[in-house]
C-alpha cells in the first residue's frame, strides 16, 4: 500500500519535472522565432511618445530588451 502511494507520488514528480523541461524548450524556440518585440515596435512607441528615435536609441533599447531575454 505505502509502496504503491510511493510510486503513484514518484510518477507524478517525474512527469510534471519532464512536463516543465518541455514546456521551457517550446517556449524558448517559439519567443526566439516570433520576438515580442522589434525595431519597429519602438520605434512606433517613440514616436507616440513625442519623440524622434534615432538608430542609436533603438538599437541600445533592442540591447537592453535582449539581455532580458
Amino acid at each position: 500500500m505505502l509502496i504503491d502511494i510511493l510510486q503513484i507520488l514518484g510518477g507524478l514528480i517525474v512527469g510534471l519535472v519532464i512536463g516543465f523541461l518541455l514546456a521551457k524548450h517550446y517556449m524558448e524556440k517559439y519567443l526566439k522565432k516570433n520576438p515580442p518585440v522589434n525595431e519597429q515596435m519602438i520605434k512606433a512607441m517613440m514616436s507616440g511618445m513625442g519623440r524622434t528615435p534615432s538608430q542609436k536609441q533603438v538599437n541600445q533599447m533592442m540591447k537592453q530588451m535582449n539581455k532580458f531575454m
